[in-house]
């Protein structure tokens, strides 16, 4: 992981269960399409409170494994989506046999890791033939409130990472494949500032930046009349992302 913020989460575990979108089905799927038939063992890595998780345990005959360096976000996991197992891990340090897996995935993780070290200990755990999939939920900046929200809370390192062109991976892997879904998620005033909350640049930021960035959301929602239990429509963008493990 590659700083303080990737491993902030576990303070602000139930909000970020209760405030982070879930993943599009179609995503997902996508992802794990090219799997050889009968293919069903899969690890979640940064699995967090298991937004992906639950996507792919409900999968006829999937067999899933859970990895998170943050107990605290492991022990919501096994909340929300029981009987999973999990382990306490992070993607440059798995703690899975070699060639145990079918598949890796990781949603909303890849910014954080090193993406040479990571590709190869994944591909040392990922049977020749498997899949590392890749995954994020991101707001749509191209509307103007949204990027003026965004500006507010400041970009996540996700957002950098795919504006600059998107995630990196190394051998054993191949060329990745990508494709996009756009979608919209009605959300009030508190549930916008409850997933703000749950952002890593505030849960590490003092109490004086936190108001401040408060203030500023709620300024943008005073002027988009966003008052009470109205909602706004937050356009997102879902950016998947495939490879195949070379043999």
């Amino acid at each position: 992981m590659s700083d303080v913020r990737a491993t902030s989460f576990g303070s602000e575990a139930d909000t970020y269960e209760a405030s982070r979108p879930d993943y599009p089905f179609e995503a997902v799927a996508w992802m794990l399409e090219k799997l050889p038939h009968g293919a069903r063992r899969i690890a979640d890595v940064g699995a967090g409170t298991g937004k992906l998780t639950r996507v792919i345990a409900d999968a006829p005959d999937a067999q899933v494994v859970a990895v998170d360096p943050d107990a605290a976000m492991l022990a919501k996991l096994r909340d929300t989506v029981p009987g999973v197992p999990t382990y306490v891990g992070t993607a440059e340090s798995l703690p899975l046999p070699d060639a145990s897996l079918d598949a890796v995935v990781l949603g909303q993780a890849w910014h954080w890791v090193d993406p040479e070290t990571a590709s190869a200990e994944i591909g040392r755990v990922v049977r020749p033939g498997g899949t590392l999939g890749l995954i994020w939920n991101a707001r749509d900046n191209r509307v103007d409130w949204v990027r003026r929200f965004t500006a507010v809370m400041h970009a996540s390192a996700a957002e950098e990472m795919l504006d600059a062109g998107g995630p990196t991976v190394a051998a054993p892997f191949g060329e990745l494949e990508t494709e996009r879904w756009e979608w919209v998620r009605p959300m009030t005033r508190a549930q916008l500032h409850r997933m703000a909350d749950s952002r890593s640049y505030l849960i590490t930021a003092s109490e004086q930046e936190r108001a401040s960035i408060h203030e500023g959301m709620d300024a943008l929602f005073d002027e988009l009349g966003v008052t009470g239990e109205d909602t706004i429509d937050l356009p997102y963008v879902t950016t998947a992302f495939r490879v195949r493990r070379r043999d």
